[in-house]
């Protein structure tokens, strides 16, 4: 599904921001794209429903759409584009869809994720490879991506990022290799006008706690509850805006104390 970009006067040109992993309404990357395209962004949006037919919450057919709607109505021009980035050839797809329908990216937001729990002994090899497919590898394709067509103003790169590790192996070690991608792109690619963060917001609850977990986790918290998406929101867009473009190079813990 696609709705593309009209272009338009100079004087009312709206920033385009790219935000992966924005398949469901109750997720992060929904609650993202809600705050950037209150703040004035346009957005392409990326979503791949085959892994959430996986996940304990199945796929939620019309969320796209019902999101596309929900932002297209307070003024965002809205392309939203199903992305398997498990497939090596997934990113070149992607930023040609990008480049006809939307234009010159000036925000990246990465908040796509393959997260499947397992440990030390029980992950396999299959499921170690797809979590570094998706998580590292195409993360590291799509920030070479964004750089390589970003204008002379440059840009924006936030990724999100994760402390787990112990009996989550596979996506704890993608997340660390991604962490490791991100701070590198903010030296390399500051020449360019790119900034680059990655983003712990520590747990969200996005419809994949259990009971004992979501109450493990709302004891811990400092404020007594857990973040949401719009918490997770708004440290994105501060980092996207010119406010936000001095900080770079950052690993940011914004979890309302969580990890203090």
């Amino acid at each position: 599904m696609s709705h593309g970009v009209e272009p338009q006067p100079a004087e009312h040109q709206r920033k385009m921001a790219l935000v992966t992993g924005v398949g469901r309404l109750a997720g992060i990357g929904a609650g993202i794209a809600r705050q950037l395209a209150a703040d004035g962004w346009d957005l392409v949006l990326t979503y791949w429903q085959d892994y959430d037919a996986r996940m304990p919450w199945g796929i939620q057919p019309d969320d796209v759409e019902r999101l596309t709607a929900e932002l297209e109505a307070i003024g965002a021009k809205v392309v939203a584009v199903p992305a398997d980035f498990q497939d090596p050839e997934a990113v070149d797809r992607l930023m040609a869809s990008v480049a006809e329908q939307a234009g010159t990216l000036q925000g990246m937001v990465l908040s796509h994720a393959e997260s499947v729990d397992s440990g030390v002994l029980d992950t396999s090899l299959e499921s170690f490879e797809r979590h570094f497919a998706v998580n590292t590898r195409a993360s590291w394709q799509l920030v070479a991506a964004f750089a390589r067509q970003a204008g002379h103003d440059g840009g924006a790169i936030v990724a999100l990022t994760s402390d787990h590790t112990a009996f989550n192996l596979p996506y704890g070690a993608s997340k660390g290799a991604l962490d490791r991608i991100v701070i590198a792109a903010a030296r390399e690619l500051g020449p360019l006008g790119i900034s680059a963060n990655v983003l712990n917001p520590g747990p969200v609850d996005t419809g994949w706690m259990g009971e004992e977990v979501r109450e493990e986790g709302t004891r811990r918290q400092p404020g007594g509850r857990l973040g949401t998406p719009a918490d997770v929101a708004g440290t994105v867009a501060f980092l996207l805006s010119p406010a936000g473009r001095w900080v770079s190079g950052q690993l940011i813990k914004a979890d309302g104390g969580f990890s203090a």
